[in-house]
């Protein structure tokens, strides 16, 4: 199979090395600048251009879109025209996403971005609850915390889409965070918070969101941020008979079960990260996602997320930025 890679930044090169790991070596990769054209043809030797005017873009079986969250639209258009199945990485811009739903008369298999349901921990945790051993889930805490200069220590924030308040970093991670947890925990009915800007990375960014998510019969409450010093995702789920506890720096996750009275410990997986990325963002959840939307247009896997879903999650970020007055405030 022959794939295009809009995009060769820090993603893009990352889905040049999900799609090798597959064993997937036809990859073209696009780039307006030259020098990441440069790096990526140099480390791993696919073919690269300046201009998809060149190409024959029938040619491509699919498309993997690893732009700025704001350049996502024109290049999935473009996708749609020629009827090619499309990744795309995660969405902040609820408009942009609603535009791409339009667009798409000729029902092309968009993909959006759901890394975090590839993490075994989460699929391990994801697949406890809705076996129903525990009861339902009553409430939950989460906190996922990282510190935004630490995404990319070879460029300041001002210089990469972070910098924007649109497609900032804070804001950003929240629907990455909910499409995980709408899928393991459920939709909830309403969502409040509030979201500021509490340290100052020379660039007029919200880096702290914090959200409670209601629904009919439990609540959840969570903070998202890019302020945290050191990177963290703690987890906290109650069940009716059963507590999980995860921390990402631990390899595992605990089930405290309250008819034995005892903890249980599931371990993680052995993955790797690739250099210069924390040790937990192993590479592995981010090639698993890559099978799964090869799979879905070859018939062997199904991708779990949606185009329609990834518009309610905004629409949730949409609910909690306007219980705070608004994203115009």
């Amino acid at each position: 199979m022959k794939f295009l890679i809009i995009g060769l930044g820090s993603m893009g090169k990352r889905r040049v090395r999900c799609l090798q790991a597959l064993g997937y070596m036809d990859i073209t990769g696009f780039d307006p600048r030259e020098d990441r054209r440069e790096e990526a043809a140099r480390k791993y030797g696919i073919t690269v251009t300046h201009s998809l005017d060149t190409l024959d873009l029938d040619g491509f079986d699919a498309f993997i879109v690893s732009t700025p969250p704001d350049r996502h639209t024109p290049y999935v258009k473009l996708a749609i025209d020629h009827r090619k199945p499309c990744f795309i990485e995660a969405s902040v811009l609820l408009e942009d996403v609603r535009e791409i739903e339009r667009y798409n008369r000729n029902n092309t298999f968009i993909a959006p971005s759901c890394t975090l349901r590839f993490h075994p921990m989460i699929k391990d945790i994801t697949s406890i609850i809705r076996s129903g051993k525990y009861g339902k889930i009553t409430n939950f805490t989460y906190h996922s915390g990282q510190y935004l200069p630490d995404w990319h220590p070879w460029e300041k924030v001002t210089e990469f889409y972070v910098g924007n308040r649109a497609t900032g970093g804070g804001r950003e991670i929240v629907p990455f965070e909910l499409t995980w947890i709408v899928d393991s925990i459920g939709w909830p009915d309403a969502a409040k918070g509030v979201f500021e800007q509490t340290i100052n990375f020379g660039a007029q960014i919200e880096d702290s969101y914090a959200f409670t998510l209601r629904y009919p019969d439990k609540v959840g409450a969570i903070i998202v941020d890019v302020a945290s010093r050191y990177a963290v995702r703690n987890l906290v789920i109650n069940l009716e008979t059963a507590q999980i506890q995860w921390r990402w720096d631990d390899g595992f996750f605990r089930i405290y079960e309250i008819e034995n009275g005892r903890w249980i410990q599931y371990g993680q997986p052995e993955f790797h990260a690739s250099d210069g990325y924390n040790k937990n963002i192993g590479e592995e959840m981010y090639i698993d996602e890559i099978r799964h939307f090869i799979g879905s247009f070859t018939g062997t896997h199904q991708y779990p997320n949606t185009i329609a879903d990834d518009i309610r999650v905004l629409e949730i970020l949409e609910q909690i930025e306007n219980s705070d007055g608004g994203y115009n405030r």
